[in-house]
């Protein structure tokens, strides 16, 4: 009988193209590992062995300071803080009350807007704990010309603005004083008022305004005396002013105006780093060729 069923054929030259095309397959497999693991060598950016990654996070902090000079002198120091990985934030504002109340409620980190005798009274009438971190720089107020061009023209009964608030009040009073247009009681010094007044030959009418006000009073009054910042926003210079306060007077010790914080805020590294920064020869040139004698440096 004939055996039809098909004679088993050899499987070896089979499984050896399977065998090669395997083994390809995995050779093909590891080289396209190890260049992607070379690639990414030459791609990984460089670290530094031991280094805290949190400790490269910037920093931020916020300072509230008045549009000028503050707020463009902290300007001149974002890029001298950039590379220390501190981020400067300018918050400005146009009045003397929210920088310090921003402050204490943590709004803001630091401000640099204000002096010591005002951020005294400021303490003392609303219970915060500010303190000064450093003195930066002198504001000389100064008598401005409003209706009338000299002193020697004021009139019997002439008007003259003054700032209304306690302590630049008083500085208003002293200069005053010292252009012998009226004469303070004995001893009243830094906390002088118009009540304070004991001799007022001219009749003079004192009108009290808001510091930010005075500069737009000068239309309707005889002369005005006026704080540096806000001489300057209204593109008035020390130059223009009939009288000022000297540079090396009381008044530029007492009025310094500060870089300011929150009590237990005196040692963080960001303000450190900050007062470090507008305590610069950088800062001192800046001042003195941006503002001409309007600001003085302490630093």
């Amino acid at each position: 009988m004939t055996d039809t069923s098909a004679a088993p054929q050899s499987t070896a030259p089979k499984k050896g193209r399977t065998l090669l095309l395997v083994t390809g397959a995995l050779v093909l497999v590891a080289i396209i590992a190890a260049l992607g693991f070379w690639f990414a060598a030459f791609d990984r950016p460089e670290t530094t062995a031991g280094i805290d990654s949190e400790a490269t996070e910037t920093t931020v902090i916020r300072v509230g300071a008045s549009p000028t000079p503050h707020a463009e002198i902290l300007a001149e120091v974002v890029g001298v803080l950039a590379e220390e990985g501190i981020e400067l934030e300018i918050v400005e504002y146009t009045d003397y009350v929210l920088p310090n109340s921003d402050l204490e409620s943590g709004e803001i980190d630091a401000n640099y807007f204000q002096h010591v005798p005002y951020l005294d009274e400021f303490n003392a009438e609303n219970g915060t704990r500010i303190v000064a971190v450093a003195s930066i720089h002198f504001e000389p107020l100064g008598l401005y010309p409003g209706k009338v061009s000299s002193i020697d023209d004021l009139a019997d009964g002439a008007k003259i603005a003054v700032p209304n608030d306690a302590t630049n009040e008083a500085r208003a009073l002293l200069l005053l004083e010292a252009e012998g247009l009226l004469k303070l009681k004995k001893d009243a010094g830094l906390t002088a008022t118009i009540n304070d007044i004991v001799e007022n030959p001219k009749n003079i009418e004192f009108i009290e305004v808001e510091a930010a006000a005075t500069p737009s009073t000068l239309k309707d009054v005889d002369l005005a005396v006026i704080n540096g910042n806000y001489a300057l926003a209204a593109d008035l210079e020390i130059g223009d002013a009939l009288a000022g306060e000297a540079t090396d007077s009381l008044a530029a010790e007492t009025y310094a105006n500060i870089v300011a914080v929150k009590a237990g805020s005196e040692d963080d590294p960001a303000v450190k780093a900050l007062v470090e920064a507008l305590s610069s020869a950088r800062v001192r040139q800046f001042i003195e060729e941006r503002f001409g004698g309007s600001v003085v440096a302490l630093i």
